[in-house]
């Protein structure tokens, strides 16, 4: 039985300029192990909106899940939710819900609900949405697109409440062994472990240091039997 897939699209030129370094890919890819859905694509994408309709249409149609992070803010290049509108041609406008939502928060905070504020509200007719108790701003679900915030921590909040509702697979096994050999001397015996287990994903990571090189050689696969025996059979190739 094959994993459920999922794509991620991350948005935001301070993320390809270098300023922001994106660190929610590698914490969703973590989850997404944990539940048994593979994610196999991620899209870094600037604040253009007809790049951003493209990419939520495209991954949309190729993976049973897709998660956004990044712009949906109260700022004028906040154009997520608008661009993912437009992808599903759907209408979207300031919602009553996501409304009242913003204004609790922002009254117990002592901050006027603004127009900036507000944009934040907008949110597609269809949507359901994400609570957010970081912050309180909400993301959004449409078909099978879950739109999310950038800031990590709201990121990861927004994770958590989404998660329970996706069906999942075999959740991902992984095991490591450190070689003390170079690429060059271990690929022959790898290459054929690779063959004997097709069902495995096996990984070999090179490190130098202090004048040693070596490898550290990990074996994926939602099989722990397999796992576990091709772990045996590369140690027994490498006695060290």
């Amino acid at each position: 039985m094959t994993n459920p897939t999922a794509a991620m699209l991350v948005i935001g030129d301070e993320i390809l300029s270098g300023r922001t370094r994106d660190a929610n890919m590698h914490y969703l890819a973590g989850e997404l192990a944990k539940i048994g859905i593979d994610l196999k694509e991620v899209r870094v994408i600037s604040d253009d909106p007809d790049a951003i309709v493209a990419a939520v249409q495209a991954l949309s149609q190729s993976f049973d899940t897709v998660f956004t992070s990044g712009g949906i803010g109260p700022t004028h290049d906040d154009i997520t939710a608008d661009c993912v509108a437009r992808a599903f041609d759907t209408h979207i406008d300031i919602r009553d819900d996501a409304r009242a939502i913003l204004a609790a928060h922002y009254k117990k905070a002592g901050t006027e609900l603004n127009t900036a504020r507000l944009r934040m509200a907008r949110i597609p007719d269809d949507a359901a949405l994400i609570e957010n108790p970081v912050s309180a701003a909400p993301g959004f679900s449409i078909k099978n697109v879950h739109v999310m915030a950038g800031v990590p921590a709201v990121f990861q909040a927004m994770v958590a409440s989404i998660l329970p509702t996706l069906t999942g697979g075999a959740p991902l096994l992984s095991q490591t062994l450190r070689i003390n050999r170079g690429e060059g001397d271990i690929a022959g015996p790898l290459g054929a472990l690779a063959q004997d287990f097709p069902g495995l994903s096996i990984g070999s990571y090179p490190f130098q240091k202090n004048g040693v090189y070596g490898a550290n050689i990990v074996i994926r696969g939602t099989d722990g039997t397999q796992v576990d025996a091709a772990m045996m059979q590369l140690a027994g190739l490498f006695p060290e």
